[in-house]
């Protein structure tokens, strides 16, 4: 049987990794997150396609965090995109969920649903002062931001200070070629003001810290499409469902600054972090649904049955010693928080292995 390895792909992929490690604290090594209250996780797929070993990994995780500390899973179909999202998927998706032996005690719950509370939580941002439209395109984002080796790009300001004057005369500029509307963003503290410091003990990675206007900059609350953006919808929802752990992919630790500040902004606690080690293919790319051999059906036609995919998914990330069958239930008996810390901290991505 292939081995997983941690990745050791060169290129942009090893940037990447450089720059989501810059946000980990080695100091506190291997540390044991102490005993953790009973968690509220959330199962939120986007439906858009089939699950893949990438994502399954991540709501197994989620799962036994949750039910391993006594508490809930909550089921939300985060479905924001709505010209991607498709039905035949949500359905799906919760079969594939439940087939592998995975449950939820609320949702499923709908980001459709909810432009209502989006619309408010937008409205108290903007009574800060904070919020104001951007008319950069994405070629102006390119050639203006400001992007860490491997990093997102860190928005340069351009449209912060523009007087009434200049907002009017770009948004008719936008009008006249046919462009949508302004987006809008949020300003943030100035790199180095304390005000925009956040610092997590994330429960598999242990200490991580962030500057937000360095790492980030401003960012998008709504779209030019009018729509609400990711950061601002998920931490709405994590607030209403009670999510009181955030169970993910590495890659996603970027956003923990971003939703630690709106959280502040909006009067909602901050809830534990939970990053898991991405599922990587041979080239170092995050798996995904182009990765056929990774996706839930040719993991069953391979492994015969829900346990053996969930048994050699355990195995491949280290949840378990070895690669054998095993349900959801058993792997519940001996998952330990403490051994997936000293075994994923500083760990961003274990390499999937291909197909035999």
């Amino acid at each position: 049987m292939t081995q997983p390895t941690d990745n050791a792909a060169k290129g942009p992929s090893s940037h990447r990794e450089a720059a989501l490690s810059s946000y980990l604290q080695p100091e506190g090594e291997h540390a044991a997150p102490g005993e953790l209250a009973p968690l509220t996780c959330r199962f939120a797929p986007s439906p858009t396609g089939r699950m893949h070993a990438g994502n399954i990994f991540a709501s197994l995780a989620s799962w036994l965090l949750a039910r391993k500390t006594g508490g809930k899973v909550v089921l939300r179909i985060e479905d924001l995109d709505r010209d991607r999202s498709k039905d035949c998927f949500i359905d799906q998706v919760a079969r594939d969920y439940e087939a592998l032996g995975l449950d939820w005690d609320e949702g499923p719950y709908f980001q459709r649903n909810r432009d209502a509370a989006y619309q408010e939580a937008f409205a108290k941002l903007e009574d800060t002062g904070l919020v104001y439209p951007c008319f950069c395109t994405r070629a102006d984002l390119h050639a203006a931001s400001a992007p860490h080796a491997g990093q997102s790009s860190v928005y340069a300001g351009t449209c912060r200070n523009l007087t009434a004057d200049e907002r009017a005369a770009k948004a008719a500029e936008a009008e006249r070629a046919g462009r949508l509307g302004p987006s809008y963003r949020l300003a943030v503290p100035p790199s180095g003001n304390a005000e925009g410091a956040f610092a997590t003990d994330d429960v598999f990675q242990g200490p991580c810290r962030f500057d937000l206007g360095s790492d980030s900059g401003d960012f998008v609350v709504r779209r030019s499409d009018l729509a609400f953006a990711y950061q601002l919808a998920v931490v709405v929802d994590d607030a209403k469902h009670g999510v009181t752990c955030v169970v993910r992919g590495i890659d996603l630790v970027e956003s923990v600054p971003r939703q630690m500040y709106l959280q502040r902004l909006l009067g909602f606690s901050h809830p534990l972090y939970a990053h898991v080690p991405l599922l990587v293919a041979e080239d170092g790319r995050r798996l995904a649904k182009r990765n056929r051999d990774a996706g839930f059906d040719a993991l069953l036609e391979e492994h015969k049955t829900p346990e053996g995919v969930l048994g050699y998914i355990a195995g491949v990330t280290g949840l378990k010693d070895d690669f054998e069958p095993a349900s959801a239930q058993e792997l519940l008996e001996g998952f330990d928080v403490a051994r997936c810390r000293a075994r994923w901290q500083g760990k961003i991505s274990i390499t999937w292995p291909s197909a035999r």
